[in-house]
């Protein structure tokens, strides 16, 4: 969607002027208003009116060269800085996108394609600028069909504009970013010069962002090719019974409702049950279809699973496009899409961004969002203070935008082995009312209960050398110390040789699939969604037994954890009530550890008491014959 438009002449003479006449223009095009003391308004008048005036006040760009400032991408909320638009010399269209950064002091990030910089008070990893470049123009090259079919040439690069020292942006270990995506830094106005102007040979007034702004909107070959190779001959995506029955209706009614009208589909399972199974054959169902579908999570974890096991079959499409966050749907227009499939939808809050200050309910703005809506949802799985995914909210908002909502059940599970007696056993353990007795007799599924922690990595290590599937797993207890010193370990305990780090420093949300992380400990962060042949989980001190019963402490947990983040508050005002929520956050958090594991799982509690009923509670439950006569004596 277009904001301000002009060829390169009318930008020079608008330069004095330019962060106004911007301002105005966004507010105008994109319904985005900004104050003139917003950090975009200085941006813009230090990025734009200072710098890109100085690059573009040259002969080698010509003067009818078409400028577009704060391009909002369709169905995005984020925004191209500038793209330039000409001829190159084949005569072909040819685009540049630029990303404009005004960061000064740039340092080594431990997540890839990151670099770690201030942003406002504080330091934070960031994409690198040429990673968002690229990504910005995958995202024309991949979903807006004029570019393949006239074609438009895409040029992407980076302009860093008041750094001086290039060092982490131009590291070995970012070439291959770089080769897609040059930067260029402060005093390097004559290289981007060269660079727009090898591209942009002869101007054309405009037209071809005209031309990129009106396209249709559709997913390349490429997306669609390595999808369908996924799902082909794999029995992990086959739908099966009630799974079949929900894909093929959900099928049905995309085709069914026209454009203006919405649609609601609930999809609702517990663990294992396939919800992620019929989200991704919708996905390349209905990209083989043409359609503008996105597959949605709130939690990163599962996107970037599915992103790098695509892309070892794919090194050429780029799939950050298709798998997206559940943040990028405030403020942007109604009916972008045709579908979203929106797994974890348990995980849904209610304000966007990473200090939930955008936007004002997530459900609502993806169903305004789409012609038609699925959510997939697990109500036990909700394990954060800001979770809001519920069946009666999801209902109400149906309601309010006028959708009709269409539920389906799913009840045959295809993890632990498909035992539901285990899944039976762990319920009945959390339950906070008491627990009755599962018979786990019938089960082939591996439940151990351990009596050290070393115990559980070794056993852990061990399954792990078959195939890299299985992982360890922790109640969020201990600090995140590595995060700040890497030498530091995180999870250690006294009297042992074991002593760990939590994920996500190297291999980011991707942790679980990653060679190496067998030698981490993952979070309720990094594996909800996922799933692991053997799962070690270590459970802390929020969790503990005391005369029989599990209780819960949100005091137990690290500092450096935000998932309960606002429960003191909460306390303050209604303690019981407070508490209450903690409760069934924690223990659900501990519920979703448990069931990762498809054919076993291992468990470590801190607190000796709370491990001998763990224990106490396997023994009675594999026999439930010699429990019942215990009970009647």
């Amino acid at each position: 969607m277009l904001a301000y438009v002009a060829t390169k002449s009318q930008f020079l003479e608008d330069a004095p002027e330019i962060a106004d006449i911007v301002r105005n223009a966004v507010a105008r095009n994109l319904k985005v208003r900004l104050s003139i003391h917003s950090p975009e308004f200085r941006s813009w008048q230090n990025s734009l009116g200072n710098t890109m005036f100085h690059v573009l006040n040259t002969d080698k760009i010509p003067d009818n060269t078409g400028v577009a400032i704060e391009y909002r991408i369709h169905g995005r909320r984020q925004r191209i800085d500038v793209m330039l638009s000409g001829l190159d010399h084949d005569g072909i269209r040819s685009t540049v996108v630029v990303e404009l950064k005004q960061w000064s002091e740039i340092h080594t990030s431990l997540l890839p394609d990151h670099v770690l910089t201030f942003l406002g008070q504080s330091q934070r990893d960031l994409p690198h600028p040429s990673y968002q470049a690229w990504s910005y123009s995958r995202l024309l090259t991949d979903f807006y069909e004029i570019v393949t079919t006239e074609p438009i040439r895409i040029h992407p690069c980076a302009f860093v504009h008041n750094c001086l020292d290039g060092s982490v942006l131009r590291d070995p270990s970012m070439s291959d970013l770089l080769s897609k995506a040059p930067v260029f830094l402060k005093g390097e106005n004559a290289a981007l010069r060269q660079f727009i102007s090898a591209a942009v040979e002869r101007g054309d007034d405009v037209t071809g962002i005209y031309r990129l702004d009106e396209s249709p909107i559709a997913p390349s070959k490429q997306l669609v090719q390595a999808l369908t190779s996924m799902l082909e001959g794999n029995e992990e995506f086959v739908l099966i019974d009630e799974q079949k029955t929900a894909f093929e209706s959900i099928m049905a009614q995309v085709e069914a409702v026209p454009p203006g009208e919405r649609w609601v589909f609930l999809i609702r399972g517990g663990p294992g049950t396939g919800k992620s199974v019929i989200a991704v054959n919708a996905l390349v169902r209905l990209l083989e279809q043409g359609l503008n579908v996105r597959y949605v999570t709130k939690n990163a974890a599962p996107r970037a699973v599915y992103k790098a096991k695509l892309q070892r079959r794919s090194k050429e499409a780029d799939f950050s496009s298709l798998f997206v966050s559940s943040d990028m749907f405030c403020n942007i227009e109604e009916d972008a899409y045709d579908v979203l499939l929106v797994d974890e939808a348990h995980r849904l809050v209610r304000n966007s961004g990473v200090f939930g200050n955008l936007g004002h309910n997530q459900i609502a703005e993806i169903v305004r969002a789409a012609r038609v809506t699925v959510f997939f949802l697990d109500e036990s799985q909700r394990v954060t203070w800001r979770d809001i995914g519920t069946v009666d909210e999801i209902t109400a908002w149906a309601s309010e935008l006028e959708a009709p909502l269409e539920c389906f059940e799913l009840s045959a599970q295809f993890r632990c082995a498909g035992s539901d007696e285990y899944l039976q056993w762990i319920d009945a353990l959390l339950n906070p009312d008491g627990h009755r007795v599962v018979d786990l007799t019938t089960t082939d599924y591996d439940i151990r209960v351990v009596d050290s922690p070393s115990e559980l990595r070794d056993l852990v290590f061990e399954k792990n050398r078959s195939n890299n599937a299985s992982r360890l797993l922790a109640g969020y207890c201990w600090d995140w110390v590595s995060k700040k010193d890497p030498a530091a370990y995180d999870i250690a305990f006294p009297g042992t040789d074991f002593a760990m780090r939590w994920n996500l420093t190297r291999d980011g949300s991707a942790w679980i699939i990653a060679r190496d992380s067998v030698n981490e400990i993952g979070c309720i962060h990094t594996c909800q969604g996922l799933e692991g042949d053997y799962m070690g989980v270590i459970i802390g001190p929020d969790l503990v037994a005391r005369e029989g019963l599990l209780r819960t402490d949100p005091g137990a947990r690290a500092r450096t954890d935000q998932s309960l983040r606002g429960w003191k508050k909460a306390a303050r005002e209604d303690r019981e009530s407070a508490l209450a929520r903690t409760d069934e956050l924690i223990r659900n958090t501990y519920r979703t550890l448990l069931t990762r594991g498809m054919r076993g799982t291992f468990v470590y509690c801190t607190d000796p008491e709370t491990g001998h009923f763990f224990r106490d509670q396997l023994a009675m439950a594999r026999a439930p014959a010699a429990m019942a006569d215990r009970t009647r004596r």
